[in-house]
């Protein structure tokens, strides 16, 4: 070993991986929870006889409250670490689910809703923040650990409704409540580990290494970076939207499957999102962010443009295809923020993952409107244009990806 090899083996902050794997359990934890409110929604449509707007406005509600407060959050934690505030956020989720569960009217719904996004907004910064640090030289492992709890999360919520919801029916969404109970717990381990972490990594910064190159960019670079990501968050969220909101009545529609049926189906749709963020962040450590996002956001086009008009093996085969290619986008466009910004990772941190809920909310409200306006299928058809936004990954500022 040579000495400046010898060098930077000291210096370079080691990976914790037991932290990664942890906080990526908690991620889980809170996704699923967050993954039953559009599992539920065709109990919710018969129920109270909601239209496609209101499904779309639940969503709305959901999406937005959980992206307000981020961005704030994400300042404060960057100034002020708060390693027990993913706590406080699960107490809220905790409350909104029980609420939903015995919610007797749409305003009761709408707050319930809101309830779970606020926790939600409290939760990601901070735990991104940790992941970052505790990545040591692996940034794309460590954020495709994280990505793949909050997926795979995501993905349990249709089977858990249909197995568990949809044969007991609203009320048993309380029993979820358990799950928001362990999340704490986990959450309340990481807080105790969150100094350590953070003090390992401040002493190795100050040897001269950090968590890489903490190059300070252009006012322009940055603010061009930021709004070509922005972007493109919000073509690539705008088409997954439709598939978690309208996805199920779609299946239904189009083929006439059974609820637990269609459930299922998204469940698997979803499961390649786990699979997505993991590779996603795995191929960006070896051949670059940019590269992962040119191809995660335009590479689906082909597959998108034909899948309105498959029978209904091709949709599942198509739908899994699409999700896997997307999904790897969001930890390269995610670390790429962060390198555009490096020593905010707390505001970049609630700013995207604000925007992923925000910008999700805002298409699901559209389509909404446009799926009770001109029917699911429609809806679709016109999605399958979205990733054409792709191609304004050719205006992202070319930046050093090493950190």
């Amino acid at each position: 070993m040579t000495s400046t090899t010898a060098a930077l083996s000291v210096t370079r902050p080691r990976t914790h991986l037991a932290v990664l794997v942890i906080l990526g359990m908690t991620h889980l934890l809170n996704d699923l929870m967050q993954s039953l409110i559009p599992a539920v929604y065709p109990l919710l449509k018969d129920s109270y006889a909601l239209d496609f707007i209101q499904i779309g406005m639940i969503t709305m509600t959901f999406q937005i409250a959980g992206s307000l407060l981020q961005p704030v959050i994400g300042m404060v934690a960057d100034r002020h670490p708060a390693p027990y505030s993913p706590v406080v956020g699960m107490m809220f989720t905790l409350s909104g689910l029980v609420s939903l569960a015995f919610a007797h009217s749409y305003a009761v719904i709408l707050v319930s809703v809101a309830l779970i996004g606020i926790g939600s907004s409290i939760f990601h910064p901070e735990a991104t923040r940790m992941a970052r640090y505790a990545a040591g030289g692996r940034q794309g492992l460590a954020q495709g650990i994280f990505q793949i709890g909050g997926q795979a999360g995501g993905a349990l919520g249709p089977v858990f409704a249909a197995l568990i919801i949809v044969p007991w029916g609203q009320p048993s969404l309380a029993w979820f409540a358990v799950v928001a109970l362990l999340a704490m717990l986990l959450l309340g381990w990481i807080g105790s580990q969150q100094r350590r972490v953070f003090a390992e990594f401040a002493a190795m910064r100050a040897k001269g290494r950090g968590d890489g190159h903490h190059v300070l960019h252009a006012p322009l670079t940055i603010g061009i970076g930021l709004v070509v990501l922005t972007l493109l968050m919000f073509s690539k969220n705008a088409y997954s939207e439709s598939f978690r909101s309208f996805y199920i009545f779609y299946l239904m529609e189009r083929f006439g499957l059974s609820v637990p049926s269609a459930q299922m189906m998204l469940f698997i749709f979803l499961l390649a999102s786990a699979a997505g963020a993991l590779i996603g962040g795995i191929v960006g450590d070896r051949i670059g962010r940019q590269r992962v996002i040119w191809i995660s956001v335009l590479g689906p086009l082909p597959l998108t443009l034909i899948l309105p008009y498959m029978d209904l093996v091709w949709t599942g085969v198509l739908t899994v295809a699409i999700n896997l290619i997307m999904a790897s986008a969001f930890a390269s466009i995610l670390i790429y923020a962060m390198e555009l910004l490096p020593n905010r990772i707390g505001l970049i941190g609630g700013l995207f993952y604000g925007l992923n809920f925000g910008l999700g909310g805002i298409a699901a409200a559209i389509l909404g409107g446009l799926a009770d306006g001109y029917g699911v299928e429609t809806v679709y058809r016109i999605c399958s244009f979205m990733p054409l936004a792709g191609l304004l990954a050719w205006f992202l500022p070319k930046i050093d990806e090493s950190g």
